[in-house]
This record gives C-alpha cells, structure tokens and sequence, in this order.
C-alpha cells in the first residue's frame, strides 16, 4: 500500500470514527425521553454532515466563494426561522469581494461579516447591513462590496477575523415575496481556479467535517439546557447564553421552552409592538424548526389573526382546537417556541399560561377568533405553496 492509499484510508476512517462519537447524544441525560425525539436526534445529525461538508471541504475555499443555503424546509438548525432563507459563502478578512444580483422581496432583510469565536457558527459580527441600508436599483439589482477598507456604495466591513459573510431573509407573505439571486465574486488575489483535492486535504477536511456535525449538535443542546431549566418563561439569548454567536441582528429572539403532556395546552399571549417584522417560531428538543410544509409551525405579521384589541393570542395543543393561530407540536412532547419582534419600538415579553386541554376555553376571552374546516386545510395548502416559492423544486 503505498502513502496516499494510506493517507485516504485513514481519512475515511477517522471521518467515520468521528460521526461514531456522536452515536449516544440522541440518548444524553437532557434530551427528553421518548422516542421520537431521541429518532429526531439520529435525523439532525445524519441531515447536518452535507452542511457541515459544505463548511468543510465543498464551499471552504475565501478564494472560490459560492453563495449557498444554509437551511432548508429538511436540513436545519440552531432554531432556525420558519419563515426564513439563509444565504452566506466563506470568505476571509484580507480579500475584496462583490456580491452583486436581484435583492428581492423579503420583508426582513440583513447582511452580516460574521468573525470566528467560540461557537460552530462563529462569534461577533463585524458589521451588519439592514434593507434599508442598501442602495437598490428600481428593478431590484444591487451590488454590495465586502472589504476592509471602505468602498463606495453599498460596502460591508470585514476584519482580519471574518470568515463569513451571512445574509438572513424573513418572509412574511411566502407566496408573494421573492428570495435574493445573487452572485459573489472574489475581486483580489490569485485568480486561479482551485485544484482538485489532495489526500492530505481530505485527511483534514473530512475529519472537520464530522467534528463540526457533532460539537454544532452539542453546542444547541448546551443551549436550549439554559431555557429547559425555567419552562414556560420568555428570556432573550443575551440574558441566558454566556457566549457570543451570531443571532440575528436587529431583534433578540425571546424563547421559551415548552413541556406538554397530551391533556394539556398552552396558551401565549402579548401584544406585538411596532416593528418592521415579527414572528412566532416553533420547534423540538433540537432547536430545530417543526416541519413547515404540512404543518402549522409558526405564524407572523402577515399571517396571524389578531383579537380586535391588538392582542395575539396564540396556543399550542396536540390536537386541532379550531384556533387561527394554533402551533401544531406535531408529536413531539417539549420543545421551544421563539418571538421576533425585528427593528421594534419595544420588546414585549410574551406570558405563558399551561391548562387542561379540556378547559382550554375556559382561560381564553368568549370572542376569541376561531377558524372552519375548510379555513385550515387552505391555511396549510398556502404553506406548502408558500415553501415551493421560496426554496424552488428542493
């Protein structure tokens, strides 16, 4: 056997043995414990190695950028957003570099250079662009110019620390709003075209790439442990979590962790405040979202039904109790649920009342909004039509 069969071996070896290690999360002592969510656990991870490939070894390159999902209605993660796309490409802090196409529609728009830190997903954020930021043509074209020194224009700061550029767009209306087309291109540097890999990059890479699905797995669950010890209680990220990550700038996610045992509801009532967007998010143990095609996981400034007093009333049961806006837990018995109020006049706390899924009525006004039959099944038509809009023919 000569050097580079061994060296490919052993890389095959060591990217298996890594995933191997992750075998007993879905089974930790916090993960609750019933089988579909230890099966989910098993799902997270097998669905995260193409993303963590992708970090890795197919899009690792700052000299070879491509812009590329990060999620999508099957691979998902860190609580991500129901109604979101997340675009972002690895770059570095010393190159210049054009991002340039259709900005589209999305209500919520952000553009962030992400540093590296102490977290799979990185730390600080150099900067951050907004929508409203941006210089857009009327057609919708825009270019973006990220670099350290400044540009005219649209320019986002990088730093010797960047390593990611991150775009983050919220859909409130998903069959009308249109996702980003965008290109980026590296405009500095050695402009020749990448090698094929060597053994010795795939001995690394590989192995990374199984670390990042496990560390990035087990990095959530630290996390979601922190609102799973106080249930039913909205807190933000800055007043929990103890590292910095990248949370979506303009509006600090409130989450709650839920637990709900089949004869019981929940019901969550605030007043949204002015803002640009918001939403209602819904998910598992996992920190990852509740499946949005055929269920009813989330709802937002566009799809809600408010009580004629601006108040949002909002309950999650297991089985259908005819609300408009009903969070389907979809089989799962505990998980989160998130509140964005993004680029508000204020941030309400949302307060969390558990009952008997019999006496579910009892606790909510005589008026409340109610939804027909056939209301629901054109409500859960509109997601799937709303998904294909907004990723396409996955």
């Amino acid at each position: 056997m000569n050097s580079e069969e061994q060296v490919l071996r052993q890389a095959w070896i060591d990217f298996c043995e890594e995933l191997k290690r992750a075998v007993d999360i879905p089974f930790g002592p916090s993960v609750p414990p019933h089988v579909q969510d230890r099966t989910a656990g098993y799902e997270v991870l097998a669905r995260n190695i193409s993303l963590a490939l992708n970090f890795q070894h197919d899009y690792a390159d700052p000299r070879h950028p491509e812009l590329i999902h990060y999620f999508d209605p099957v691979r998902k993660q860190g609580g991500d957003n129901t109604d979101a796309v997340y675009v972002g490409a690895t770059i570095n802090g010393t190159d210049t570099y054009r991002i340039s196409g259709d900005r589209g529609s999305a209500h919520y728009f952000a553009v962030t250079s992400v540093e590296k830190g102490q977290t799979p997903w990185g730390g600080k954020v150099a900067q951050t662009l907004f929508a409203s930021d941006l210089e857009v043509d009327p057609d919708g074209r825009f270019e973006l110019v990220c670099s350290p020194p400044p540009h005219p224009g649209n320019w986002l700061r990088t730093t010797p620390d960047t390593f990611r550029v991150t775009f983050r767009q919220f859909f409130a209306d998903w069959e009308n709003e249109r996702p980003m087309k965008a290109r980026i291109d590296r405009l500095t540097g050695d402009m020749s075209p990448p090698m094929p890999p060597s053994p010795e990059k795939l001995a690394r890479q590989l192995p990374a790439s199984a670390r990042w699905v496990r560390e990035s797995i087990e990095f959530w669950i630290y996390m979601i442990n922190m609102w799973k010890a106080i249930p039913n209680t909205f807190r933000s990220y800055k007043q929990l979590a103890d590292r910095a990550i990248d949370a979506t700038p303009g509006g600090e996610p409130m989450v709650a962790y839920w637990s709900l045992p089949r004869d019981e509801a929940l019901i969550i009532r605030v007043r949204p405040p002015r803002c640009q967007y918001w939403a209602v998010e819904f998910g598992n143990f996992w920190w990852t979202s509740m499946d949005y095609r055929y269920r009813l996981s989330n709802t937002n400034c566009h799809y809600a039904r408010m009580e004629d007093d601006g108040e949002l009333i909002v309950v999650i049961a297991h089985d259908d109790p005819g609300l408009p806006n009903w969070l389907d837990p979809s089989g799962y018995a505990e998980g989160y649920v998130c509140y964005r109020w993004m680029l508000a006049d204020d941030c309400p706390v949302p307060q969390a009342t558990q009952v008997k899924a019999a006496r579910l009525f009892d606790h909510l006004p005589a008026g409340i909004r109610r939804i027909s039959a056939d209301e629901r099944r054109e409500q859960l038509a509109a997601r799937r039509r709303g998904v294909i809009n907004r990723f396409g023919n996955l």
